[in-house]
C-alpha cells in the first residue's frame, strides 16, 4: 500500500474522509506553477530585447523624428513611422466603430430575441467566422468586396460629395479602385465581429435570469432591459471583448496588406490608400537589410507600445466601470 492510500485509510478510519496533502507534490506543484508564469516573463522580455536591438539603428538614426517623418525613401535610407502609425489607428478606428454596434446587436439578438430553434445554427455560423484565415478575408476584400466597394459607394459618393468642404476631404477618392483604408477598417470589423459578438453573448447569458424577469415585471421594454439591465451587468466584460477586438484589429497583417492599397502617404481621405505598421512588415520585411530592417523593427516596437498603451486603457476602463 502506498504512502496516499495509506493516509487515505487512517483517515477513514478516523471517521475523516479526506485525502492528507503531500508536502512534496505541493512544492513540485508550486514550482511548475512558478517556472509557467516565470516562462511567460523571459518569452516577452527576449521578444522586446531583440526587436529593441534590431531597431536601435534606426532610433538612433532619427530619433524622434523617425515618429513624425513621413517619409520611406530605400534609395536615400530615409524612414519615417508617421504614415504607418496613423494608417494603424485609422484602420482599428474603424473597424471598432463599424464592428462593435454589429457584435452587440447580434450577442442581444442571440440572448434576448432569437427564437430558439434558430439560436444555436446562428451562434455556430458566427463561431466559425472566427475559424476563417486572414488570409481568406484578404482575398474575398481584393478580388469581390473591393470591386464592388469602388462601384457602388466610392464613385457615387465621391461624386456626390465633390466640392463640399469637409465631407469632400473625408469622402473623395481620387481613384476609386476599391481598396483605402476604409476597406481595410471594413474588413477589419468583419473579422473582429465573431470574437466581440461570441464573448458579449456568453456574458449576458451569465446574468441571472431573475434580474431580466424583474425588469419584465415591472413593464420594462426589451429595449430598457438591456440598456438598464444587461448592459451594466456586463459591461466590464464588454469592455475587454472590444478590447480583445482592438488587439486583434491593431495586429491584423495579411487581410490588410490586400485591401489597404500599401501607399506611403498621408490623406485625409478613408478612400484613399494607405499602409499600416504590420503591412508595411509583411511588405518588405523578406528583401530588407541595413537601416531599412532596423527601420521594420521599429514600426515593430512602435506597435508593441501601440498594443501596451490599449492594454493600459482597457485596465483602467475596466477599473472605472467596477468602481461605478
Amino acid at each position: 500500500m502506498t504512502a496516499l492510500t495509506q493516509t487515505l485509510a487512517v483517515d477513514r478510519d478516523s471517521g475523516v474522509a479526506r485525502i492528507a496533502p503531500s508536502k512534496g507534490a505541493d512544492r513540485l506543484f508550486h514550482g511548475a506553477s512558478y517556472a509557467a508564469a516565470l516562462f511567460v516573463l523571459l518569452v516577452l522580455a527576449g521578444i522586446l530585447g531583440s526587436i529593441i536591438y534590431g531597431a536601435w539603428p534606426a532610433f538612433s538614426e532619427f530619433g524622434f523624428g523617425f515618429l513624425t517623418s513621413s517619409a520611406w525613401n530605400i534609395g536615400t535610407e530615409q524612414f519615417g513611422a508617421l504614415p504607418a502609425v496613423i494608417g494603424t489607428v485609422a484602420a482599428a478606428m474603424l473597424a471598432l466603430i463599424i464592428g462593435v454596434p454589429i457584435s452587440l446587436g447580434i450577442a442581444v439578438y442571440l440572448t434576448q430575441l432569437c427564437p430558439g430553434w434558430a439560436r444555436k445554427p446562428v451562434a455556430m455560423t458566427i463561431e466559425l467566422l472566427a475559424s476563417v484565415p486572414s488570409i481568406i478575408y484578404g482575398m474575398w476584400g481584393l478580388f469581390v468586396f473591393a470591386p464592388l466597394f469602388a462601384r457602388f459607394v466610392q464613385v457615387p459618393v465621391s461624386n456626390l460629395v465633390e466640392g463640399i468642404p469637409i465631407l469632400g476631404t473625408l469622402f473623395y477618392a481620387r481613384i476609386p479602385s476599391g481598396v483605402g483604408v476604409l476597406t481595410a477598417g471594413i474588413i477589419l470589423a468583419i473579422m473582429i465581429v465573431p470574437f466581440v459578438a461570441s464573448i458579449t453573448r456568453d456574458m449576458l447569458d451569465q446574468i441571472p435570469t431573475v434580474l431580466r424577469e424583474s425588469a419584465y415585471g415591472i413593464g420594462c421594454t426589451t429595449w430598457e432591459v438591456v440598456r438598464y439591465v444587461l448592459v451594466p451587468q456586463a459591461s466590464v466584460s464588454i469592455i475587454g471583448a472590444i478590447m480583445l477586438g482592438l488587439g486583434r484589429a491593431l495586429g491584423e497583417t495579411m487581410a490588410v496588406t490586400f485591401v489597404i492599397g500599401n501607399a506611403n502617404r498621408l490623406s485625409a481621405s478613408i478612400f484613399d490608400p494607405g499602409s499600416t505598421i504590420a503591412s508595411r512588415i509583411a511588405n518588405e520585411f523578406n528583401e530588407a537589410d541595413g537601416l531599412q530592417l532596423s527601420s521594420l523593427m521599429a514600426l515593430g516596437c512602435l506597435l508593441f507600445i501601440i498594443t501596451f498603451f490599449v492594454l493600459i486603457i482597457a485596465r483602467l476602463l475596466v477599473r472605472r466601470t467596477k468602481v461605478a
